[in-house]
């Protein structure tokens, strides 16, 4: 069971002058640096957290249907779902109605009546679901916790360029305090 990221955010969730003004530069020399700490910090805070911070289309590969028709997405939230589709034992793919699912986006779950949908002939990936997950389109749409951690997180990298080994892995204590109530688990 695998997710793929199809459509990348189209903005990151912190802006480079916002970045630039939490780490105090005032010049230019360094902003190719700071995006590429703020990319870098979004993707670890989703990482840890299991959420999709701005708009993004993922695609999730099953095995086979679940037997009691649940189906936890991960990265939550879930917005949608765009598409369904089960690949026949010939490789082609057959598209599933999506109207066939509940897609329940405050739970992150997609449920379906247990034997509703064919079977997918082959054995492994045989499942594909196209999903819709974040908070939004706009960085305001990421709830300010999860900002202020991708603000500390890049100024901790920022500051700590020439740190390596095993001190350079870790969270400042005040990131780890901020994703704590966000992280999504899987029982």
């Amino acid at each position: 069971m695998s997710s793929i990221l199809l459509t990348p955010p189209e903005v990151e969730p912190i802006a480079l002058a916002e970045a630039k003004h939490y780490l105090r530069v005032e010049h230019a020399d360094d902003d190719d640096i700071i995006a590429a700490l703020i990319a870098g910090a979004r993707i670890h805070v989703e990482a840890l957290t299991r959420r999709a911070l701005i708009a993004q289309t993922w695609r999730l590969v099953r095995n086979r249907w679940p037997a009691d028709g649940r189906i936890a997405v991960f990265p939550v939230p879930l917005r949608a779902l765009a598409a369904a589709r089960v690949c026949k034992a010939d490789g082609t793919a057959q598209a599933l109605d999506v109207d066939a699912f509940n897609v329940d986006t405050v739970g992150g779950v997609l449920s379906l009546a247990p034997g509703v949908l064919p079977a997918p002939g082959r054995v492994a990936g045989g499942i594909e679901l196209d999903i819709d997950a974040g908070y939004g389109e706009a960085p305001d749409d990421v709830p300010e916790p999860l900002r202020q951690a991708i603000r500390m997180l890049a100024a901790h990298w920022y500051e700590n360029r020439g740190v390596t080994g095993e001190h350079a892995a870790v969270l400042p204590q005040g990131v780890t305090a901020l994703l704590a109530p966000f992280r999504a688990v899987s029982l």
